[in-house]
């Protein structure tokens, strides 16, 4: 079995940290591109290949978990590309239930931004072990010990700097690697890194002299050294606990510190862990194959009207056409068609190992959730739908695309970029989300890729709650609150709350119940 070579980590940041540039360069320095902004046909303007949908090239964003893989060194690496967008931060927990490590961007300006800390906070929950790449060094930032010691503060970790800038913004003079020895400096008026590199014997070594300014080097040398003596030296042990953050300094337009990031990831980020199950939990060398379903996503290839469910493979070796159970149904099915991802490229997976991403190709048998097994007497625990804090009603501006919205609904919410509600008394629809900027995806993706025009009207309620109890219990409360009643897709009732305060007064007057903010599938 050859999961040990496999890296299968995600992205996170606030938006524009520059995580979209650096998932882009990291695929052009492993090899998986050619061209940075690689044109796509018909003109498109010049953007980054994991965005691909019409309303990310519009806006700017990322608003899908794009999963791309590349090869270098002999190491396989899955890139997950999550949302930015505190929108989208379900699509994101859902994508980090399925990495093994993840590269946090903080921007040199910004520091530690909110949607970073509730990422991070994400993958403290499950122990991910973090790099953190400091950005943007070729631009005026904060004083690097104020970011550092902002990190270790804010997310309680431990700090050890593997590289240092000298100098930024207009004072930029390049990256020092403290574990090569290793001084990348920018040529030009651009400030870009060419592949400049001056070998030292660390950073007392003349040489530096010759290719510093005095200031530079006085600065480099001050803080280099304080730094060193400051904070702790690596520990592969404390870094894979996720007690301590390995951080690299560097611009991803500018190319500086990239393939460090990569050579850091393929020595020292995990390879895959085991997975948790109801029970306990799934080790990557048991020999039956299992996988689990941590996104859908419908026509990435308008053409073909395809859907496909995204599956992070836990244990065993999967071969082409081999049958899985889905633990939704119940029902085998043979895969024939999977696929490795770059972006929207794609081709056929004749194998995969643990912890590789494989599309898997169906019209609707296969949900965010589901575990894929041979023997199904598996399931995989911690894939939760959050309550929705914005809830909507749908109309259609043309009546006679009932069936059609019904559809895209239905898409949508096995993608889980919505949920839907079916009211027991009234027949118009509700949209849950999490989200402003998910009710425009919808939208835009009803129009775009399903031609139906719709509007969103206020709904009379302001949250939603899954009734968990005894049967009969729920039927009662259920009797009483007729007007309030749905049920979502799974066919689970739900309470559509008018107000926070009425779901604590409806929990206190029956405590029997549980009014649950999230669903675990």
């Amino acid at each position: 079995m050859n999961a040990q070579n496999r890296r299968t980590f995600a992205i996170i940041s606030h938006p524009d940290a520059g995580k979209t540039t650096l998932t882009e360069k990291l695929l052009l320095q492993g090899g998986a591109i050619h061209l940075a902004g690689e044109v796509k046909a018909r003109g498109q303007a010049r953007r980054a290949r994991s965005d691909w949908m019409k309303i990310e090239q519009q806006r700017g964003i990322s608003v899908t978990s794009s999963v791309m893989t590349f090869e270098r060194g002999g190491i396989t690496f899955n890139l997950l590309d999550t949302p930015g967008h505190e929108d989208f931060s379900e699509d994101t927990y859902r994508t980090l239930t399925a990495v093994d490590s993840a590269i946090m961007v903080i921007d040199a300006a910004k520091g530690i931004e909110p949607q970073t800390r509730k990422l991070f906070e994400v993958c403290r929950l499950r122990n991910v072990p973090i790099i953190t790449f400091v950005n943007k060094v070729d631009r005026e930032g904060r004083d690097t010990f104020e970011l550092l010691d902002e990190v270790a503060d804010m997310l309680a970790l431990d700090i050890c700097p593997m590289s240092w800038p000298v100098g930024m913004g207009g004072e930029f003079e390049g990256i020092f690697d403290f574990v090569t020895g290793n001084l990348m400096q920018p040529t030009g008026g651009s400030k870009a890194f060419e592949g400049k590199i001056i070998a030292t014997g660390g950073i007392d070594d003349d040489i530096l002299a010759e290719n510093l300014s005095e200031r530079g080097l006085s600065k480099l040398r001050e803080e280099g050294g304080l730094a060193k003596e400051a904070y702790p030296d690596f520990d592969l042990a404390a870094y894979q606990n996720g007690d301590l953050t390995p951080v690299f300094f560097g611009s991803a337009l500018k190319e500086f510190g990239i393939v460090e990031m990569i050579d850091a990831i393929a020595a020292h980020a995990p390879p895959p862990r085991p997975q948790p199950i109801e029970g306990g939990f799934i080790d990557p060398s048991d020999s039956e194959v299992t996988g689990f379903i941590f996104k859908v996503q419908a026509n990435m290839d308008p053409n073909h009207r395809d859907r496909i469910a995204f599956m992070r493979l836990c244990s065993g070796t999967f071969k082409r056409g081999m049958k899985l159970t889905p633990s939704g149904h119940g029902k085998p099915v043979a895969i024939h068609s999977p696929i490795l991802f770059f972006a929207q490229d794609r081709e056929i997976a004749d194998t995969a190992q643990p912890g590789d991403i494989i599309g898997i190709p169906n019209h609707g048998t296969l949900r965010v959730g589901d575990t894929l097994s041979e023997k199904n007497n598996r399931q995989f625990i911690g894939l939760p739908n959050f309550a929705p804090e914005i809830l909507r009603r749908v109309v259609l501006k043309d009546p006679t695309k009932t069936k059609q919205l019904r559809k895209a609904l239905d898409d949508l919410s096995e993608e889980g970029v919505i949920q839907v509600f079916y009211p027991e008394i009234g027949s118009q629809w509700v949209i849950g989300v999490v989200g402003q900027l998910q009710l425009e995806v919808l939208i835009s993706r009803l129009e775009a890729e399903y031609k139906v025009e719709a509007v969103l009207e206020p709904a009379p309620f302001d949250t939603a709650r899954w009734l968990k109890g005894a049967e009969a219990k729920i039927e009662n409360f259920a009797s009483l609150n007729r007007a309030n009643m749905a049920k979502d897709r799974d066919g689970d009732a739900v309470f559509l709350a008018r107000s926070s305060w009425d779901v604590g007064y409806q929990q206190e007057k029956n405590p029997d119940l549980i009014f649950g903010a999230t669903k675990e599938r």
